[in-house]
């Protein structure tokens, strides 16, 4: 599905809770290395870094919280982050956002419905988080956390 188009961007910004400045880093965020090079995009116009960075932030602001939260243990706080953040829950969140209907896929992607196996979809949610990130800030990739119930509960709460 091609994401360029400003009413799909704005749909999932409403879904996100958040709305980019610079609609560039979020077509950026959504657009699969292949897409990109069948596309004749440049070399870095695709999600690869800014998946990078989304896992980095989102490891910042869950180990923060969790040290607020009283943690102090470095391999507690370790298996209480994997707990929170693993493949398989950013999935599960970006399948509750339907992210893979705003994402770029690549043709063979697209065909084989890539989005379906493994952690391709974890990987599109970090990169929506590193776009949020060098879009504002922490606090921003924060209030998006929030806005997707991740985690769920009262995680986030003082």
């Amino acid at each position: 599905m091609e994401t360029n188009h400003p009413q799909k961007m704005e749909e999932l910004e409403k879904k996100i809770g958040y709305g980019f400045r610079d609609k560039g880093l979020l077509r950026r965020a959504l657009t699969r290395r292949s897409f990109a090079k069948e596309h004749d995009l440049s070399g870095y116009d695709h999600m690869d870094a800014m998946a990078t960075l989304g896992d980095a932030v989102l490891d910042v602001l869950i180990l923060s919280r969790l040290i607020e939260r009283g943690g102090y243990d470095k391999g507690l706080l370790s298996t209480d982050k994997m707990d929170i953040v693993n493949m398989t829950r950013l999935r599960q969140h970006a399948e509750d956002l339907m992210l893979e209907n705003f994402v770029r896929w690549g043709k063979g992607e697209a065909a084989n419905h890539v989005w379906t196996s493994g952690r391709v979809l974890a990987e599109c949610l970090e990169s929506l988080v590193g776009a949020v990130y060098l879009d504002a800030d922490l606090e921003k990739v924060r209030g998006f956390l929030i806005a997707i119930s991740l985690p769920s509960g009262d995680f986030w709460d003082d």
